[in-house]
Formats: C-alpha cells, sequence, structure tokens
C-alpha cells in the first residue's frame, strides 16, 4: 500500500486545524450568548403574535437546559379581549442538532406538566377566531399553489412536530358554546422507545379513551388506535348536538405507511379501519346505521392541481370488497371522477356485508350466484351537460333463495296497501278485484296509460328499471340548480317507493329502493303489466285521492276505461305534483293556458309512437272540463300563483290554500295631494306591467316545454337497429344543439 506524502499531510493540517479551531471559537460564543438570542427570539415572537393576531403571549422563564433543550415555565396566550386561550406550567423541548444545521427543526423530547387548551364559543364570539384569520400578502400573485408541494411540506412539518420521546401529565382539552361543551383530560401520554400509550378522560370521567400504538414519525411509519376502556364506545355527543349527527365506535386504527414527493405528485400511502361504527342523521337514515367492520387500504395522489385516491385502493365492508378511484381537479375549472368496481364476488357474500339497520325490506334475504357491480362518473363543472354516468351491475347464476323481511312477490297477489301522509298512516287499501275501486290493467284507457308512460318513463316496457339518461340529466340539472329539483325515477323506482318503503327521503332508502328495483326487474319476480297495473292503483292523484278510479271519479265523474285523450295528458300533468291537481283548473272548469305547451308536447311524442293519431288543436286541451261539483273549490289565481301551487302541491304540505285577489283601493284626497297615482293612470301601467308579465310567462312556459320536448326525444332516440354508440352520442348531441337554439330564439323576444 503506497503511503500518503508527509507534505500533503502537513498541508492538510494548516488548513484543518484553523477551520477546527474557528469552529470552536464560534461554537463558544454562540453558546455563551444562546440566553440572549434566545430572549431575543422569545420577544420577537410576542412581538409577532400581537401584531399579526392581536394575542397576548407571556412566558415567566425560559432557559437553556442542555445543549438543544430549552425549559418554559408559566406560559399563557389571552386573546386581547376574549376568554384565556392557552396555559402551561412546565414545558421544555429538545430538538435535534443535525437536522437543525440543516435548517429544519425536528423535536427529540417533549416535556409537558399541568397545561389547559380552553376555546370558548359564546354569543357568536370565539377566543379562537385568530386562527382562521387570512394573513395579508404584499406577494402574492394570481398564480395558483402547488397542491402537491403543498401536501409534501405539510406532512413533514407535521410529522417532524410529533416529538421522538413525549411525556405529557395533566392537560385538559376544553370547549365551550352556547349549546354544547366537551372536557378532554389527558391524563398521561408517553412516546417512548417508538411506542405511544395515553389516558383520556371525557367529561369528568363520563369515559376514558386510550391512544396506543406505533409512533416512528421519522420513518413515517405510524400505526394507531383509539379505544375505550370497558368495552364502551368512542363517541362525542358535542357533535350531535351541533350537527344531528349520533356517531361512535368501538375502535379506529390509522397507519402511514409511505410519503413520497417525485415528478411533481406527493403519495400518501395508509389505512384506515373502524369497528361498530354506528351512525345516524336525518339526512342518512332515521334508525341506526351499525358497520361492524370498515377499513380502506388507500394511496392518496396529491398533484399540482388535483386530489385524487389512485384506484390500486381497496375499500373493505366485512366480505364486501370494491376498487374506488376518486379524482378531484381544482383548476382551470373544477372536475369530479369517480370509478368504483367491486369484480366478480359472492351475491351472498356482498348481502350479508350490508350494514346492520340500512335496508329493513330486505334484512335478511338469502341469495346465490355471483355478482359485479360497476359505475363511471365524470363532471367537468364548466359543461354539466356534459357528464358522464353509467352504473351497472353484472350477474352470473344470481338468484334469491328466500325473501328478506318483505316479500317482494307480494304485488303478484292482492294485498293491503297502506298510504303515508307526513309519516302517518292513512287508510288502508286493499289492491285487489274484492275492492271495487281496484282497476285491472285492461280497464284503464290506453290513453292513459300511454300519456303517463310517456311522460314518466317511455322506455318502461323495455329497460330494466332505470333510465341512465334520466338520471344523468337529474344530476346535470340539480348541480345548475344547486337544488334537489329534477328526480330521475322510473314508474318501477316510484312503485317501489310506494309499495315497499316508507316515504322518508334518506339515502339509505333511496339505495334500498334502488336494490329492490334491480331484485325484482332482474329476477322476474313481476311482469311489466302487473307492475303498471299496481302502479296506477296505488299512486297518489290529489289529496287523499289514491288509485286512478278514485281519480277519475273525482276530477271527471267518470270511469278509467272512458277517460279522453285531454283527460289523461292532464292527470299525467299531475303525476309529480297530485296534491297541486286543482290548480290547473280557472273557476268555469277549463284548464289553465300554461299547460297548452304541455298538451301539445305529450301529445307530439304519442303521436310520434302511434299511440294517437296526429292533431293541431292540442291534442284535448279545449275539451277538457272539470267536474262541475269541484268548479267553486277554485278561486281566481293569476297565472303565476297557479303555477306556484301546482308545483307546490307536490310537498305534504297541508297549508297550501287558493290565494283570492283582492279588490284595488281607490287613492283618498291626501294620497292623491301627496303623490299616489290615480286610480285610472295606476290601472294602466299595472296593466302594461302585467302584459309584459304574461309575455313572461308564456315564453317561460314555452321554454320549459321545450326542454321537456326535448329531454323527452333525447330519451326516445333508438339505441338498437345496429346504431353504434358514436351515432347514438352524435344524434342526441345534434339535438342538444337544435334546443339551445330554439331556446335563444325564445329568450331573444322576452320584453
Amino acid at each position: 500500500m503506497k503511503r500518503l506524502n508527509p507534505k500533503y499531510i502537513r498541508i492538510a493540517a494548516y488548513i484543518l486545524v484553523p477551520l477546527i479551531l474557528i469552529l470552536l471559537i464560534g461554537g463558544y460564543v454562540a453558546y455563551s450568548k444562546r440566553g440572549a438570542l434566545l430572549e431575543k427570539a422569545i420577544d420577537k415572537a410576542k412581538l409577532k403574535a400581537k401584531r399579526d393576531y392581536n394575542l397576548d403571549v407571556k412566558i415567566g422563564s425560559a432557559q437553556f437546559t442542555g445543549l438543544s433543550t430549552i425549559a418554559f415555565s408559566d406560559i399563557s396566550i389571552v386573546p386581547d379581549g376574549r376568554d384565556s386561550l392557552l396555559n402551561i406550567k412546565n414545558f421544555s423541548v429538545s430538538v435535534r442538532v443535525m437536522p437543525l444545521l440543516l435548517g429544519e427543526v425536528k423535536l427529540s423530547d417533549v416535556v409537558l406538566q399541568d397545561g389547559f387548551i380552553s376555546l370558548v364559543d359564546k354569543n357568536g364570539v370565539k377566543n379562537f377566531d385568530f386562527l382562521f384569520k387570512k394573513k395579508k400578502d404584499s406577494t402574492a400573485t394570481d398564480n395558483k399553489a402547488d397542491l402537491s408541494n403543498i401536501a409534501h411540506n405539510l406532512i413533514n412539518e407535521v410529522l417532524y412536530k410529533i416529538p421522538d420521546n413525549l411525556s405529557l401529565n395533566n392537560f385538559n382539552i376544553s370547549f365551550k358554546s352556547d349549546s354544547a361543551q366537551l372536557k378532554l383530560l389527558a391524563q398521561t401520554a408517553l412516546i417512548k422507545d417508538g411506542q405511544l400509550t395515553s389516558t383520556i378522560k371525557v367529561n369528568d370521567g363520563e369515559a376514558t379513551w386510550h391512544f396506543a400504538g406505533k409512533m416512528h414519525p421519522s420513518d413515517k411509519d405510524i400505526d394507531v388506535m383509539l379505544y375505550a376502556d370497558n368495552h364502551q364506545k368512542v363517541e362525542l355527543p358535542i357533535i350531535e348536538k351541533k350537527f344531528n349527527l349520533k356517531l361512535n365506535f368501538d375502535t379506529l386504527q390509522t397507519k402511514l405507511s409511505k410519503e413520497d414527493h417525485s415528478s411533481g405528485e406527493t403519495t400518501i400511502s395508509g389505512s384506515w379501519s373502524v369497528k361498530n361504527l354506528l351512525i345516524r342523521h336525518p339526512g342518512i337514515s332515521s334508525t341506526d346505521i351499525v358497520f361492524p367492520e370498515a377499513a380502506i387500504d388507500a394511496d392518496v395522489k396529491v398533484g399540482t392541481n388535483y386530489v385524487s385516491i389512485d384506484s390500486t385502493s381497496t375499500i373493505h365492508i366485512k366480505k364486501l370488497t370494491a376498487h374506488p378511484y376518486i379524482k378531484y381537479t381544482l383548476n382551470p375549472v373544477k372536475i369530479y371522477e369517480l370509478k368504483l368496481n367491486t369484480g366478480w364476488l359472492n351475491a351472498a357474500d356482498i348481502f350479508d356485508s350490508f350494514p346492520t339497520g340500512m335496508f329493513d325490506a330486505l334484512d335478511g334475504i338469502q341469495v346465490a350466484g355471483k355478482l359485479n357491480y360497476h359505475m363511471n362518473f365524470f363532471m367537468d363543472t364548466s359543461k354539466p351537460d356534459d357528464l358522464i354516468f353509467d352504473s351497472g351491475m353484472d350477474k352470473d347464476n344470481f338468484r334469491i333463495l328466500k325473501f328478506g323481511r318483505t316479500d317482494l312477490s307480494k304485488l303478484n297477489s292482492p294485498f293491503i296497501y297502506t298510504p303515508y301522509e307526513k309519516g302517518k298512516p292513512m287508510a288502508p287499501h286493499l289492491i285487489g278485484p274484492e275492492n271495487p275501486e281496484f282497476t285491472p290493467l285492461q280497464q284503464i284507457s290506453p290513453n292513459l296509460r300511454n300519456a303517463v308512460m310517456t311522460a314518466e318513463d317511455p322506455s318502461f316496457y323495455t329497460n330494466h328499471g332505470f333510465v341512465m339518461e334520466a338520471i344523468r340529466k337529474s344530476i346535470a340539472t340539480d348541480f345548475k340548480t344547486k337544488k334537489y329539483k329534477r328526480g330521475g325515477s322510473g314508474i318501477s323506482q316510484q312503485l317501489v317507493k310506494n309499495a315497499y318503503l316508507s316515504r322518508e327521503k334518506t339515502l339509505s332508502r333511496k339505495i334500498e329502493e334502488i336494490l329492490i328495483v334491480w331484485l325484482i326487474e332482474n329476477n322476474r319476480i313481476m311482469t311489466k303489466d302487473r307492475m303498471l297495473e299496481v302502479y296506477f292503483n296505488i299512486i297518489e292523484w290529489g289529496r287523499n285521492i289514491y288509485g286512478i278510479s278514485e281519480a277519475s271519479h273525482y276530477y271527471f265523474g267518470k270511469a278509467p276505461s272512458e277517460l279522453s285523450l285531454g283527460e289523461s295528458i292532464y292527470l299525467a300533468s299531475i303525476v309529480p305534483y297530485p296534491k297541486g291537481g286543482l290548480y290547473a283548473f280557472q273557476p268555469d272548469g277549463t284548464l289553465r293556458p300554461g299547460l297548452h305547451g304541455y298538451f301539445n308536447l305529450i301529445g307530439k311524442l304519442m303521436a310520434m309512437k302511434g299511440y294517437t293519431a296526429r292533431d293541431t288543436n292540442a291534442y284535448g286541451f279545449y275539451e277538457v272540463r272539470l267536474r262541475e261539483s269541484l268548479r267553486r273549490q277554485i278561486a281566481p289565481v293569476d297565472t303565476a300563483t297557479a303555477d306556484s301551487l301546482m308545483k307546490q302541491g307536490g310537498a305534504d304540505d297541508d297549508s297550501i290554500l287558493p290565494v283570492v285577489e283582492e279588490p284595488v283601493k281607490r287613492p283618498n284626497f291626501f294620497q292623491r295631494l301627496f303623490g299616489k297615482k290615480d286610480t285610472t293612470e295606476q290601472k294602466a301601467e299595472e296593466k302594461q306591467k302585467q302584459k309584459e308579465q304574461t309575455v313572461k310567462e308564456q315564453i317561460k312556459a314555452q321554454i320549459e316545454a321545450l326542454k321537456a320536448e326535448y329531454k323527452l326525444k333525447i330519451d326516445a332516440v333508438d339505441t338498437t337497429g345496429g346504431r353504434t354508440r358514436k351515432e347514438v352520442r352524435q344524434e342526441k348531441r345534434r339535438l342538444r344543439n337544435e334546443e339551445d337554439e330554439k331556446e335563444k330564439e325564445l329568450k331573444d323576444k322576452m320584453p
């Protein structure tokens, strides 16, 4: 081995020795001055807190107790004019030296004794609202932030603030508002050798919680579980009070296994699981829903402008597994994407995995065979009408071995139907030949059958319970109007909702409705004719008017078989808003002019399918007359009010009454003297305004009729006959463009 030249050794020594001496001298000076530097840093932090957040920060003492350890005592933070936010008796913190030299603060050891955080929200005044204060930044630009960098930095900031070793004793967190209160006392919390243990008292001993598990923040390796003592539930009554949400569980586990940032994307890999999760909320279900086991193994990806859950992720609910793909793009426009695939699974495993209490009618059902569910959703918010929605379930030798709590075949025989109003049962109806009001399908006028199917479900006899185009349009309309305005339910779904389920508007009931429709349609439990027959005999046609026999006698004094085309189209028009049916008529028994466009629309569509002859006289509109004894119940109302009352009539609201116009009062002498206009002049202005308003309403009605016409045209596009999917899409796009042009022409005529 060749020896180093002594000359080079001497040169290296001449260079290194002075550098080492400089470092030692600098370190000694810094060490000797560190107290002053610490005091200066604290003063700077206090000034910043006061200036930026209006916080009064006090520290009794602060001093170095080791090379990288600082001990504080008597710390307090009080927002100006608010309740005290934080108090800590003793607090010491150590940082790692090597990361500190690289400019990163990584906590090594933390000791905290006797402290509390008090969050107060009284009379709209919060002592923590500074947390939501937006700081002005003069350097801000219009450039969008890189979400991947933000996610990467945030995760590292959080993990670096979790100490390698922690000793916490007697730390209290409380929240008080006008209507709720919560207290959490961390009696102990310890991180040692990568293991976390803790004991937390809730609301002065109502419950005891524990956080426990593996904690290696530096290695981004965390596996922590939350549970309660003595097999109790982990729950927070404050959530139920604030959000009307009942939520509790046995254990909650979270794992972080990987975090990686590369190529403009941050990937976070982990899993989250819960046991015996109980949920109850008026929008979800009126009863408790329990998930015995639920988990997700997820790869969360954050890009420059999007957040997604990768398709490699897996959802587990007992024996049920599914692979989701979720992506939310924030800019330049918001885009929502959702895909879900289960792959082929045993049908019994799927039904056995349904959460307890979620599906009352299907509880206890037994099935065999295999199922495969798939769903695809895509919406660019700048073009909601072009959204994509497709959902379906494939089956392989699927069959029902035993019905659950509800016999889904009960509608094939006479049965008792009990309608509900505002959750209260009404008089029961026997649906069968023994009831003289029951009307077999063959005794219902073809005019009515075809009119209702044209309006509610044109493809009823060919679809399998769902019309994807109608559902797609429903989602688009609801998004544009920012409210639940348009439903996508066909006749099969309406029948199931009325015959098997409660009338409550909850997510669980809607999902159960979809499942029952699929079971009935895909297992031939009922024929289409029988479904339509029951449908006509149980749906509501007016206040306390159920079944077509009651309806036809109530409105027109005739049997269902005698209904004319015009009477049938009228009855079809009130199916969505049955309680507002009478408001379609004027006091003389004729129909309001606003329905003229609807009659033309439905009539033309019926004629296109050969259900009736073409007609230039509005398909029976002018021949419809309300039964004479009902006419005296109708008060004079203007067109806009009548339209509003008809639509409101769809709700279960008994307060809806006809509005009677009040006579115009003539101004007296003093009113004329001080400027109130004479009745003649006022009437002329009112007449002009009313004329303009009438024109607007007519145009609006024409636009609504136009939209409804093209909706049905698009729904009626033939997807068979050898047409490719591309040709079908092109035909639908042509109809939409044609609709847009006609709508623009009508809007241009607005006064």
